[in-house]
């Protein structure tokens, strides 16, 4: 055949090429790429807004209300991070290093404020604090009209709500750590000549940053992208400036420019996040280094047990205890049919949510299974950096291009058919859905790519050497291995959409109240008892994930 008769083929272009340079395109590459689109489109979306600066927003942004977001929100970042990354390592050493009368207990419990959201604290510690509240009416009763506690309607306030909700994430990694050194970090400090105290500063703690480093920067992202609680201690900051400037102002720009400003906020500490984590080795050390501990005597004895009782029955047994409380007070006047439609339409919206990321979870974590290399991890990491960026900047980032896309509708609809149309996305459950999906695929991905990983290439092997197709060894094999991850990424899906805050409010259909939203209606009007119901049904889900993770840690 003679060469001209041969069709050239057409080099790929575009992002075809990108793939084809890189390996074959195949539909699980095609599809992990689908996903770094979706989630790059609200983030690209918001960070346009800067290159595109409206002047009249900025001059008023920055008269009005600019400097004390910033000034707001570096403080309590900086401040609950702190705080919490003290408490979650003192706590960590203690129950993983040393013995002390009730370690056992402390060593589970203390991980169970995780299951508390944080505005819910927030608003049980404004009901107990505030001049009104039982303790300071007491307290003025037995000592005075003088004495009166710190405000609590504050930055102090909500730093303090904050710390207790998140410095388990501290705590958890933290505790990892310090249980693969056991105490022989000690002794090899005490045989450099090192006292207990220089060796804990000098060795141990040191072995242990780059995960206390990690656990800080997930308190600093979950800080940053914090709604309900600043709003319940009135304390402005990024997250309520972008819903006031488009619920209370209607200025979309306005909020746009807010949430890009946020955007770049969030990637400093995922930048400072990768730094740390970039510093992890593991070093395999045997299960014996956690058996090992230092046994407390003398004054340490007693005050190991009762500095974590102190923290547990601040950051969980007094809010749910004062939250029984109300709740009961309440039930018979709000347990009417209105309170099991909020209830309804959270269990089928974090059910949906569930279901659908999960499934798109376990599709990505097989993308990255069947097309092995660089780019595929790449894109992966790429695909669940939503859960980095606050619910607000992606309620953004979401409607505005279903907004551009209504109006082009409307238009079409208006010269095709000489008709009015009405919005065929903006307040629908599928807007929902998508800010849900990129917020929370991560949350999914991870306890299935861990199971994943367990079915191991030669199970596969084995497998298909006994005659099993595809599809029989995706049945008999794949699906059984990995139901615990599946169980595990829908529950933890289903409990982070229950108590999702900022993507509801911003998103959610007309009159589509939810049991978040019914706790932030009623902590804006004051009323903190008839909050209490709706919360305790969200603390009762949020046990389920905290348990899961309790029986993991204790493997």
């Amino acid at each position: 055949m003679s060469a001209h008769a041969l069709p050239e083929r057409k080099a790929p272009s575009g992002a075809f090429a990108f793939f084809r340079k890189r390996g074959r395109l195949s539909a699980w590459r095609l599809f992990t790429f689908t996903l770094c689109v979706l989630v790059a489109i609200p983030l690209l979306v918001v960070a346009s807004s800067l290159l595109h600066p409206d002047r009249e927003t900025w001059r008023h942004l920055a008269d009005n209300v600019l400097p004390e977001l910033i000034r707001h929100t570096l403080l309590l970042t900086l401040g609950v991070s702190v705080a919490a990354g003290i408490l979650g390592t003192g706590l960590a050493w203690l129950t993983a290093v040393c013995d002390f009368p009730g370690r056992r207990f402390f060593s589970w419990s203390l991980m169970l404020p995780l299951a508390l959201p944080a505005y819910v604290t927030g608003f049980v510690l404004v009901g107990l604090l505030d001049f009104t509240g039982p303790i300071a009416t007491l307290l003025r009763q037995w000592f005075g009209p003088q004495v009166r506690l710190p405000p609590i309607r504050s930055g102090g306030g909500a730093a303090l709500a904050l710390t207790l909700a998140l410095y388990p994430y501290v705590y958890l990694l933290a505790r990892h750590a310090f249980l693969s050194q056991g105490k022989r970090a000690l002794e090899v400090g005490q045989s450099l000549g090192l006292s207990r105290r220089q060796g804990f500063l000098r060795i141990a703690l040191p072995l242990a940053r780059p995960w206390i480093a990690g656990g800080v920067a997930l308190v600093a992202m979950e800080t940053l992208a914090d709604f309900g609680t600043v709003a319940v201690f009135n304390y402005d900051t990024f997250t309520t400036g972008i819903y006031k400037a488009w619920y209370s102002l209607f200025s979309l720009p306005a909020a746009a420019q807010l949430a890009s400003l946020l955007i770049l906020f969030v990637f400093v500490v995922l930048f400072l996040e990768q730094r740390l984590r970039a510093g992890m080795r593991y070093t395999p050390t045997g299960r014996s280094a956690g058996r090992e501990r230092l046994v407390l005597t003398g004054f340490g004895r007693l005050a190991a047990p009762l500095f974590c009782g102190a923290v547990l029955t601040v950051a969980f047994i007094v809010p749910v205890g004062q939250l029984l409380w109300w709740a009961l007070g309440v039930a018979a006047q709000d347990l009417d049919l209105r309170y099991w439609a909020y209830l309804g339409r959270s269990l089928l919206l974090a059910g949906m949510a569930a279901t659908l990321i999960t499934a798109t979870a376990l599709l990505l974590a097989y993308a990255r299974r069947q097309q092995r290399g660089a780019l595929t991890d790449a894109m992966v990491r790429f695909a669940t950096l939503g859960y980095a960026v606050p619910g607000a900047v992606l309620a953004i980032g979401i409607y505005l291009p279903i907004a551009w896309f209504d109006r082009l509708y409307i238009g079409l609809m208006g010269e095709l058919f000489g008709r009015e149309a009405g919005p065929l996305l903006a307040g629908t459950l599928l807007a929902m859905l998508s800010a849900y999906l990129v917020r929370f695929l991560a949350v999914a991905h991870e306890p299935l790519a861990a199971a994943l990983q367990r079915i191991t290439p030669s199970m596969d092997e084995a497998a298909r050497s006994l005659g099993l197709c595809s599809r029989q060894l995706i049945q008999r094999v794949h699906l059984p291995l990995l139901k615990g991850g599946v169980v595990t990424a829908m529950i933890l899906v289903f409990v982070d959409v229950m108590k999702e805050m900022p993507i509801t409010l911003m998103t959610r259909p007309f009159g589509w109240d939810t049991l978040a939203t019914r706790i932030f209606e009623m902590t804006s009007e004051g009323e903190w008892e008839r909050a209490a119901l709706p919360a305790v049904a969200l603390l009762v889900a949020g046990l389920f994930p905290v348990i899961l993770l309790t029986r993991q840690t204790e493997r």
